[in-house]
């Protein structure tokens, strides 16, 4: 059986009791980061749906109607108005009420039953342009399908089988509804285990220097690592108590499925806390005061874990300097593991993903 010393176990207490005393710190473990993620997973969720769309539709016969269905009936656009001229499409896209103004010439029919293209215009709100970009993605999908399915009912009424040259089909891995939570909530997990436990480490030395009662370590037979163990462990404890709050939220509250092993994850997890809280012992150690020691600590995990770890894009896709800086951030390394989508690059044992498959 293993024999902890006396002088760390005593140091053991000691944290634990002072940890437990403060509510600031506790606040810090627990409530602060589940704040976090429950607003960056309600408010950076990057899906765009239910974009309100305008049509002015100058042919209003029964195939612009069926055009139109055919935006409205997905989950992507929301019918707004019918729009009679440009200036009321205009008015809309300036006051924000109306994302999409789809306009439809007054000869779409004829042209198109007498074999020839139509053009549509569309207006797009280009205010925000990542979400423009996807609606034209969403707008080029929904005509092409439109487009499919019109060729196949002309084939149907003119009785003869048309075959369309190339057929395409698409399929995604391990995220098939292409559903950003998929993976802004688990990088939320691992950015947010990145910074706290930091933060509240980096403030157990450089507190006990403010006070002066570091003294009595310094004069004391402790040795230097019953001191950094007898630290560490409270705050991997209370870190890892409050990893268990985050997973349950990320899975239960926001639906993140979770394919891979439980127990694969935890121990990774219980590493990862080990190497930020050990990062925030050192900060606490160099720096002279807290506020020093809390602004080394949240410049120098927050803005790499969020550029440089791959939450927000691949490391690979980086320039040589970006991917350098990320072999310097421990969130890479587990963010990486909870991205892992092949069991053969753990060795085809049992791994960890939050994925949808």
């Amino acid at each position: 059986m293993i024999q902890i010393p006396k002088r760390l176990l005593a140091i053991l207490k000691k944290e634990f009791r002072e940890l437990l005393r403060d509510p600031l710190y506790l606040t810090f473990a627990f409530i602060v980061p589940v704040v976090i993620i429950i607003l960056m997973g309600y408010g950076l969720i990057l899906d765009v749906k239910n974009i309100p769309v305008a049509f002015l539709d100058f042919d209003r016969s029964a195939l612009s109607r069926d055009y139109r269905h055919s935006f409205t009936n997905s989950e992507y656009f929301k019918f707004h108005s019918l729009v009679g001229s440009y200036k009321e499409a205009y008015e809309l896209i300036q006051a924000g009420k109306c994302r999409v103004v789809v306009g439809i010439p007054p000869e779409f029919s004829r042209r198109l039953y007498s074999g020839k293209p139509a053009e549509v215009q569309f207006i797009v709100d280009g205010s925000f342009p990542s979400r423009a970009e996807i609606i034209k993605g969403y707008v080029s999908a929904i005509n092409n399908q439109f487009n499919q399915r019109l060729l196949h009912d002309f084939s149907l009424m003119k009785g003869v089988s048309i075959k369309f040259p190339v057929d395409s089909e698409l399929r995604a891995w391990y995220n098939p509804a292409l559903e950003s939570k998929n993976f802004i909530l688990p990088g939320m997990l691992v950015t947010t285990l990145m910074f706290y436990p930091v933060l509240i480490a980096s403030l157990v030395v450089v507190r006990e220097k403010e006070s002066g009662s570091i003294f009595n370590l310094y004069c004391s037979p402790v040795k230097s690592w019953e001191v950094v163990f007898g630290k560490a462990i409270p705050y991997i404890t209370v870190s890892f108590v409050s990893y268990l709050i985050l997973f349950i939220i990320t899975v239960g509250v926001f639906k993140t499925k979770f394919i891979g092993s439980f127990f694969v994850l935890t121990l990774a997890t219980l590493l990862y806390l080990a190497c930020t809280i050990g990062v925030g012992i050192f900060i606490s150690t160099i720096a002279k005061t807290q506020i020093t020691a809390m602004l080394i600590a949240f410049l120098g995990t927050i803005t790499p874990s969020f550029m440089y770890s791959g939450f927000f894009s691949p490391v690979t896709s980086m320039g040589i300097t970006g991917q350098i800086m990320s072999k310097f951030v421990t969130a890479t390394y587990f963010l990486s593991l909870i991205h892992i989508s092949e069991p053969t690059r753990l060795l085809s044992i049992s791994y960890a993903v939050f994925c949808l498959k």
